[in-house]
């Protein structure tokens, strides 16, 4: 029941970002990304992945990779966040 709710809550978020970053410039879109990111993808994608393997490799200990995959994914969300921040729209520059 676990990885449903998991597997529900990334689906939701990848649905958010999509239905969120319409429409919206670069910035904005990159914006949107990198909190999503942070927020949906970093803990239940990487709950979802470590304990997953934790399941194949059939040890319990395996599933400690999602306390690595955590916060790589968090850092990945936090660069696109602000690379979005950053960023210089080429409409305001012209």
């Amino acid at each position: 029941m676990a990885f449903v709710i998991a597997l529900i809550i990334v689906l939701v978020g990848l649905i958010a970002a999509f239905q969120l970053s319409e429409g919206r410039s670069e910035k904005g879109r990159y914006i949107v990304w990198g909190i999503i990111t942070m927020i949906a993808f970093a803990p239940f994608l990487s709950f979802l992945i470590g304990v997953l393997y934790g399941m194949v490799v059939r040890n319990g200990w395996t599933a400690s990779v999602m306390m690595i995959l955590s916060p790589i994914i968090f850092i990945i969300g936090l660069i696109i966040l602000f690379l979005g921040i950053y960023k210089i729209n080429e409409e305001e520059h012209k």
